[in-house]
């Protein structure tokens, strides 16, 4: 019994570590695009990232591709929430990659799925990629402008 709870645990903790490996990899993808001036093909970039940083990351890709076609899909209603809750700060002055952090939280929190991804990890894992990949203030600039969105959604 105990082998068994303990293959579940680590299972467990194997697929958090490769939906955060996954998230990156869709972060660092959309900074690519993003920073290119989205002209390049945004799917040949995450191809290209999987390869490079999560070759074994093989049943993530679904994950990874509908992740990015969802930020993709809702890109006008997500930047008009991050200009909405975070109005002292035009959406061209916040770095490539807070930006990007934000759509993916977003994304998770607006139109995701919430039994799958619950709003609070959603937002744990968007600051723990603005500990990782932002600036020294990314972490509670993330964490302040999803937590807003988070309380209002609680609101309704």
């Amino acid at each position: 019994m105990r082998v068994a709870a303990e293959r579940i645990i680590l299972k467990e903790v194997y697929s958090m570590a490769s939906r955060h490996l996954s998230r990156s990899i869709v972060m660092q993808s959309f900074y690519e695009w993003d920073f290119l001036g989205r002209k390049t093909d945004l799917k040949k970039i995450l191809e290209r990232n999987i390869k490079e940083f999560g070759p074994e990351l093989e049943g993530e890709y679904d994950f990874i591709f509908k992740l990015a076609e969802g930020i993709i899909s809702h890109l006008k209603d997500i930047d008009e929430m991050i200009e909405k809750t975070a109005s002292e700060w035009p959406l061209k002055q916040i770095s490539v990659v807070d930006r990007n952090i934000l759509r993916i939280g977003l994304y998770e929190l607006l139109f995701g799925d919430k039994k799958a991804v619950p709003p609070k990890v959603a937002i744990n894992e968007a600051i723990e990629l603005a500990k990782s990949f932002g600036g020294e203030k990314s972490g509670k600039f993330i964490n302040g402008v999803l937590g807003t969105v988070y309380r209002e959604i609680e609101k309704k």
